[in-house]
């Protein structure tokens, strides 16, 4: 079995402030209130190596792993994929963004595979992404919808 998601929400604010803001990833802990800090590793023209931590979880655990983002500012989307997987044999994100009546659809599609001896399998982390991207997609959008009125 493999996990699927496939989340999006539209943001009414200008397409560059909502790509840029979204793919500035040393600035994703002021965006997301999941990670505590980004580290660059590497950055080559829309490619950019990074490990990113997130803060504690409820029972105190610090996450932390490597990723990847390519960005493809042509067609308006951005793959990433965990180079540290963790506790997935793959987990692989695809971004995309449309201009459409009101603003900006932003869309995340994550597909992934949980190891065997992760603690949880791939339809309960299917269930907790969906649950997770729901509430940081609401986040950013409150974000970039007060920076665009600010404009």
């Amino acid at each position: 079995m493999t996990g699927h998601t496939d989340n999006e929400i539209i943001i009414a604010a200008p397409l560059r402030l909502v790509w840029d803001r979204t793919n500035d990833v040393e600035d994703w802990p002021n965006l997301f209130s999941e990670y505590d800090s980004v580290q660059v590793l590497e950055r080559e023209g829309d490619r950019v190596l990074f490990r990113l931590t997130m803060r504690p979880d409820s029972n105190g655990t610090v996450w932390s792993w490597v990723s990847e983002r390519i960005a493809d500012p042509a067609t308006r989307t951005v793959h990433a994929r965990r180079v540290e997987t963790g506790p997935f044999v793959r987990m692989n994100i695809r971004w995309t963004y449309e201009e459409v009546d009101g603003g900006v659809r932003m869309r995340w599609i994550q597909d992934f595979t949980m190891k065997p001896d992760a603690p949880i399998d791939d339809a309960a982390m299917t269930e907790r992404i969906n649950t997770n991207s729901r509430v940081q997609m609401a986040l950013i959008k409150k974000k970039l919808e007060a920076a665009a009125v600010a404009l």
